[in-house]
């Protein structure tokens, strides 16, 4: 191969991705770059089975476009077909699985066949369009096609994709607008949110733009970022002077306002204005500060941003609380993040929810609780059970039914194979340590495979073996997790200092086939308070504990009350001695014993693998009680 620039290996000449060439700093690898096993990808293959090759189930879908039925309540049935189709984009760059591809090519046509005349594909009528949900469900049009056309490989469908998400796109250009050309504004064009539901279009207006260079659909993108994403007050404004948290604007619906963001994001990369991407990592940074949780999701009121670091801890906030709509929603903020700012901090974030709020979200069990969807929607922090309630729940045809936080988990399960490892134009960059290899390119054009061997988050121990056609120099980034505080590496047994936690080591060398790199990270268990979340323990009387980036929690089939204040025995530096549990009967990544003052112990598994039962028989905690 000849020399060229790694993003033009990666990205060739294609517009869509044509931007990030120019801003990012770390690049999604080729579909089926990454190969793990272990519970990531057994879960992911899980959901591929049981939800993504489910004809009849994508057909359901497709169906809500056949008629107005979202016209009764204004409701959002619209958008499940484009959230799911995402999910399986992202599947099937993982999994390569052709069953999976011919079952999305089969819903792209049949979605296809339900396009109107004028372009318009939409499950409300004209007499109530552009209210209610309408715009956010034909944003998920747009997005699932988007998706779509990434892995397509028929050149003549390609070409009908994009004719009709242009026809698309333009139905709602004609409706959608300044007042003063006498059009409906698109912060008016929803009942809801002050509108940022619909302002979210603004995400696939950019993508589309990228695609087919047309100005229309960039001009209507410098509109909606111009009305600022609601019409009570300009959030991208306030994110840019970062003086208030999200949970102090004026509009707090957490999920639509990082849709938003993610938006604004891609608008930055085309248009290069820095205020943007200031305000999107401001917004990020804040987010990640005053509303992420220890599960790694938001939400303790509902799914608002509402001080949900503090209110987390709240005993009265027992309810509808971090929705997975949410938790995937963050990691796909933080993805873009990392992949522009090549910052670790966003990828400890995405490991944070990936192995807690994602993993523990799973129906892996197909309980018929909570309607026996794939995806629970929301998560318990302090003692409670799992499947509480459907979030979104939506009556379709035949006694059918879905919720959003379904239709968007495979997206959440899906990105860890993008995420995993990524392209630097200098290297590769580790994130997530996956049993398996990962096949990338180097900066003089050749190929590299990085062979990995661990059982990590059960065992900090990693070993990986770097493959090559012959010597180049190149770097490699390893992320070093902010947890990992005595961490130890080797590359052919040679010990490399000035490990800093929270941050990449760049690894910057002459490699040869057959390096050796040993990775030892600091998986003791660690005692978690209160304050570390500016709360006090005498009014939250509760502690977590954490190994590497797995959550702990107490789960009633292990025997105690759950509710029962503890006193565990806790070194000065915050450490705990837990000891492996011999024998637990339950599915877990990890399972410990940790010791209590009466010399007895209480026994804990990963947050992940607790509450599985979804009814009181499990009823598990990730704060656990203190005396």
């Amino acid at each position: 191969m000849q020399k060229k620039d790694l993003a033009d290996c990666l990205y060739g000449d294609g517009q869509a991705m044509a931007p990030r060439k120019r801003t990012d700093r770390l690049f999604q690898l080729p579909a089926g770059s990454v190969r793990f096993e272990g519970r990531l990808m057994d879960t992911i293959r899980f959901v591929e089975e049981w939800q993504l090759l489910d004809g009849k189930l994508w057909a359901l879908f497709v169906n809500q476009f056949r008629s107005n039925v979202d016209d009764a309540d204004h409701g959002w049935r619209c958008e499940y077909w484009g959230k799911m189709m995402r999910g399986a984009c992202f599947t099937y760059a993982c999994t390569q699985n052709e069953t999976l591809y011919a079952a999305m090519e089969a819903t792209v046509l049949d979605l296809l066949s339900t396009q109107q005349e004028d372009g318009r594909i939409s499950s409300y009528s004209r007499e109530v369009e552009v209210h209610g949900w309408d715009i956010w469900g034909r944003k998920y049009v747009l997005l699932g096609l988007q998706y779509y056309l990434e892995v397509c490989r028929d050149a003549s469908l390609r070409a009908r994709i994009l004719t009709a998400m242009m026809r698309h796109a333009d139905c709602m250009l004609e409706k959608l607008g300044p007042a003063s050309e006498g059009k409906l504004e698109i912060n008016e064009a929803s009942d809801h949110w002050g509108g940022l539901n619909s302002s979210s279009v603004l995400e696939p207006m950019v993508r589309l733009y990228n695609l087919t260079g047309e100005e229309r659909y960039l001009r209507f993108a410098d509109y909606i970022v111009e009305r600022g994403g609601t019409k009570v007050g300009n959030v991208f404004e306030m994110a840019y002077r970062g003086r208030l948290y999200p949970y102090e604007y004026p509009v707090t619906k957490a999920y639509e306002m990082m849709s938003c963001f993610e938006g604004l994001l891609e608008y930055y990369r085309v248009t290069g204005v820095e205020k943007w991407r200031v305000a999107v990592e401001n917004f990020a940074r804040l987010v990640a500060q005053s509303d992420i949780t220890i599960i790694g999701c938001a939400g303790c009121t509902h799914e608002l941003f509402d001080h949900s670091s503090v209110r987390q801890l709240d005993a009265s906030e027992k309810g509808i609380i971090q929705e997975t709509c949410v938790t995937v929603t963050w990691m796909k903020l933080c993805y873009q993040l990392l992949s522009l700012t090549g910052d670790s901090f966003f990828a400890d974030r995405m490991e944070q929810s990936i192995y807690n709020a994602l993993l523990g979200s799973v129906n892996t069990e197909k309980c018929v609780t909570n309607n026996g969807l794939p995806f629970d929607s929301y998560s318990p922090i302090l003692p409670g059970t799992r499947g509480r309630k459907t979030g979104g729940l939506k009556a379709m045809e035949n006694g059918a039914y879905y919720g959003c936080c379904a239709a968007i988990g495979a997206a959440g399960t899906g990105i860890v194979g993008l995420c995993a490892a990524m392209q630097a134009k200098d290297g590769l960059a580790v994130n997530l340590y996956l049993q398996g290899s990962v096949h990338a390119f180097t900066p003089q054009g050749g190929e590299i495979t990085l062979q990995t061997e661990t059982e990590y988050p059960a065992d900090g121990e990693i070993h990986m073996t770097v493959s090559l056609g012959q010597d180049e120099e190149l770097a490699l980034y390893l992320r070093i997790p902010e947890w990992s505080r005595r961490t130890l590496l080797q590359v052919n047994g040679e010990t490399l200092d000035r490990i800093v936690p929270g941050n990449y080591v760049r690894i910057f060398r002459t490699w040869r086939n057959g390096d050796r790199i040993s990775l030892s990270l600091d998986m003791r268990t660690r005692r978690i308070r209160p304050e570390e979340y500016q709360v006090s323990s005498q009014d939250a009387p509760y502690a977590a504990f954490c190994r590497g980036p797995l959550v702990l929690a107490r789960d009633a089939r292990l025997g105690g009350d759950v509710d029962a204040p503890i006193c565990p025995v806790v070194a000065a530096d915050g450490f705990v001695e837990t000891k492996p549990a011999v024998e637990t009967r339950l599915e877990n990544q990890v399972a410990c014993d940790l010791p209590t003052e009466d010399g007895g112990f209480v026994r804990l598994i990963d947050y992940a693998s607790a509450g599985k039962s979804w009814d009181e028989r499990s009823r598990m905690a990730a704060w656990i009680p203190m005396r």
